[in-house]
């Protein structure tokens, strides 16, 4: 029978090892995914930076649905280089074919003076409650931790609202502040999940935070129940890292537009009607906003929300949750986002299209103009309400 120092000689034999100076040269060139094979309590005292962490147990039934591409360029490390190389023998095994151990392991690579850091940790229920963020690469600790220490504004806890505000306390956005100066009246029940029949009269953003917090209550609900003008829109929205705009009305609209350009704030934009939808990405700092697209607002009688419009209940879930889903990728900075596209919607036909969206370079109101940027109340249209 072979002893372990048989198997570990083996293993060592059909893998390749480089040492730290050559991994920190690798990992400094890029291109390449550094994991790290130890036990969670290790992992938690310190690690390489960006590492994907599987304990070696685990490392079977996990890898391929970690790292899908087996050409991508693996370093394993350990504690000392020991589990590392049986891993990389392992990786090899399972077809990946550019995997190597680096020798001496982390217990090297801190001696001799090489950046590390702690890592951001979760509490045990916070790993139960995102366990299915965390077995995503893409999120992962690190990504649930940022979630947790964002901030994103609700602007209106209505049709749109309700959903955005519901699926971003469930993913854990650890700060949610709503604007809203309504109440909850049963008309609204059709569409406007956050509330429910036993709240009927009750102010909206109460109504909103006592459904959050019971979702969630990790998440801080911060309440805003006033109108939403010129006097305290700056105040207001200062200090978010996104901003959820859920407002049916064009006044609304243009004063979010004009005080978040002027404080480089991303905007996600929502728009429902009868059985059609709207969703796009308003970003200051690296594309089109809300000026670009609607450069002045229509006259009162053509702006349909100014009415009483029908909309199909189901509608407002379905551009919400994009709203909720495109605030998670900038938060994270995921995938590719709606910023410079329109993205509508015609749930008669379900059909979903693309439109661009171009800077117009007739438009005043952008970043670099920020202080000459003036915050003004749009006159002579809709009063600002938000119940969608």
């Amino acid at each position: 029978m072979a002893s372990f120092r048989d198997l570990l000689s083996q293993a060592k034999a059909s893998i390749t090892e480089i040492d730290t100076n050559e991994a920190q040269r690798r990992i400094s060139a890029g291109g390449v995914v550094v994991l790290d094979v130890r036990e969670p309590d290790e992992f938690e005292q310190g690690a390489l930076t960006g590492v994907l962490h599987i304990p070696r147990g685990h490392l079977e039934a996990q890898i391929e649905g970690r790292i899908t591409d087996k050409s991508m360029p693996v370093i394993v490390y350990c504690a000392g280089g020991i589990r590392s190389a049986f891993a990389a023998k392992t990786l090899a095994e399972l077809g990946y074919t550019d995997v190597v151990s680096m020798d001496g392991g982390f217990g090297r690579w801190k001696d001799e003076g090489k950046p590390w850091k702690t890592p951001v940790s979760l509490t045990a229920d916070q790993k139960n409650r995102y366990q299915r963020h965390l077995l995503l690469p893409e999120v992962g600790v690190e990504g649930q931790a940022k979630l947790l220490d964002s901030k994103v504004l609700m602007l209106g806890a209505g049709g749109l609202g309700s959903p955005a505000a519901l699926y971003l306390a469930a993913a854990g956005v650890g700060t949610i502040g709503i604007v809203d100066m309504d109440v909850v009246d049963a008309s609204n029940l059709q569409r406007q999940i956050l509330h429910n029949l036993d709240r009927v009269g009750d102010r909206k953003v109460d109504s909103a935070k006592k459904t959050l917090t019971l979702i969630n209550p990790d998440v801080n609900v911060v309440t805003y129940d006033t109108r939403l003008d010129a006097s305290n829109i700056m105040d207001i929205i200062a200090g978010y890292d996104v901003i959820v705009d859920g407002a049916d009305n064009f006044p609304s609209r243009y004063l979010l537009n004009d005080a978040s350009v002027k404080l480089g704030i991303p905007v996600v934009h929502g728009s429902i009607f009868r059985f059609e939808g709207m969703v796009s990405v308003f970003h200051p700092l690296r594309g089109p906003t809300y000026r670009d697209m609607v450069p002045e607002p229509p006259p009162a009688e053509l702006a349909p929300s100014c009415a009483e419009a029908g909309v199909l209940g189901v509608l407002p879930g379905i551009v919400g949750s994009i709203q909720a889903l495109e605030t998670i990728k900038l938060l994270l900075d995921l995938g590719d986002s709606l910023i410079g596209r329109v993205l509508a919607v015609d749930t008669t036909d379900m059909v979903f299209r693309t439109f661009k969206l171009r800077t117009d370079p007739n438009n005043p109101v952008t970043h670099e103009n920020r202080d000459r940027i003036q915050v003004k109340d749009l006159e002579g249209l809709c009063g600002p309400q938000m119940s969608h």
